[in-house]
């Protein structure tokens, strides 16, 4: 069993109150938009962390980073991009490779607006976990919290928190 925090477009914001779900998770994913690396630098000292860089980063983020990455976690196949689009409508670079080799957990960024949808005809879970930092016009910070338990993903959970 495995915690995850999954977040998204920190645009250099970290701050107690998301450091304290990240110490309660065995896992960090970032999906894109760190800012400065600090954000990264600063999750990396206290948990495992996976993440790609987003279309504000600058080049230090993306020698660090790539702009996919594609693992296992437990029995789950996980893909996260910064912007990927939404089931029925991906990104064009994106959207071939998705339907020739679907993963089972295809995460993005980008928007700022939290969406968990299923892909039934890819037959996998889209998430975004939408923008926990305070550049953007989303009205709430959000991430995501959930346990993947071998095949399964469980236990999802909205955190939120007002601008």
């Amino acid at each position: 069993m495995t915690k995850i925090l999954l977040l998204s477009d920190t645009h250099s914001h970290i701050d107690d109150t998301i450091l304290k779900y990240v110490e309660q998770a065995d896992e960090v994913w970032h999906a894109g938009d760190i800012g400065n690396l600090q954000v990264t630098d600063t999750i990396k000292k206290r948990k495992p962390l996976r993440a790609v860089y987003g279309n504000i980063d600058d080049s230090k983020a993306r020698q660090e980073f790539p702009k996919d990455n594609r693992f296992f976690c437990e029995e789950v196949d996980v893909w996260i991009t910064h912007i990927g689009g939404y089931p029925g409508r991906y990104t064009p670079n994106i959207r071939e490779k998705l339907a020739s080799h679907p993963p089972d957990l295809f995460i993005c960024g980008h928007s700022h607006i939290l969406k968990v949808m299923p892909d039934k005809k890819l037959n996998l879970l889209h998430m975004n976990p939408g923008a926990i930092g305070k550049h953007g016009f989303h009205k709430a910070r959000t991430m995501l919290r959930f346990v993947i338990n071998g095949k399964k993903i469980e236990q999802l959970e909205v955190i939120e928190f007002k601008r």
